[in-house]
């Protein structure tokens, strides 16, 4: 059995040898602890479809527990919709959110193995930030991760990721992601 006590991800490293010192470098922070970093990592899958069969959002959650590593709380509507058939307490879609270890080991996979699967890709928007540092994007389907058999997906779905930072402006924070190879384009 693997020991996981001393392990610590590939990712989480490169932040604290190459990542830290370059962004001291380039915004003059005295103090190591004025470094931003990535908080969280939020995945969010809408299910439309379940308006029509209920079971869509609990297959959804199945596969985004695959690809996150982490069950995920599956959303239900606040209020009914009449337009969007949607009722009240209805399930939705899911989300998860990720922290520490996961959250590196789920950001490793997405710019190594996910991205470079997905169908024209051109390159992350860079202007995709939200003002306060916070990066999010969105995937056509959920199929480009490898936990994901290609065979057995009854169905594709979309998917949003937002990388939460604590940078305090969208400079810092694009710098930040750049530093973790994040493709954005040019």
């Amino acid at each position: 059995m693997l020991d996981t006590t001393n392990y610590e991800p590939r990712l989480k490293k490169h932040y604290l040898e190459v990542v830290v010192p370059a962004m001291r470098e380039q915004f003059g922070y005295k103090n190591p602890m004025e470094v931003p970093r990535i908080e969280k990592i939020v995945l969010n899958m809408g299910v439309g479809e379940s308006t029509g069969d209920s079971k869509k959002a609990t297959v959804a959650a199945a596969d985004l527990a695959q690809i996150a590593g982490q069950k995920p709380v599956i959303t239900k509507a606040r209020r009914a919709i009449a337009q969007f058939k949607v009722r009240e307490n209805m399930p939705i879609g899911c989300k998860v959110t990720l922290r520490k270890a996961r959250m590196y080991e789920f950001l490793d996979r997405f710019i190594t193995i996910a991205l470079p699967r997905v169908r024209d890709f051109r390159g992350l928007n860079p202007k995709s930030f939200d003002g306060r540092g916070n990066f999010a994007t969105g995937i056509k389907e959920h199929l480009i991760f490898p936990e994901i058999s290609y065979d057995k997906a009854d169905q594709m779905w979309g998917m949003d990721v937002i990388v939460c930072t604590n940078a305090k402006t969208d400079d810092e924070a694009r710098a930040l992601l750049k530093l973790f190879n994040f493709p954005f384009r040019q």
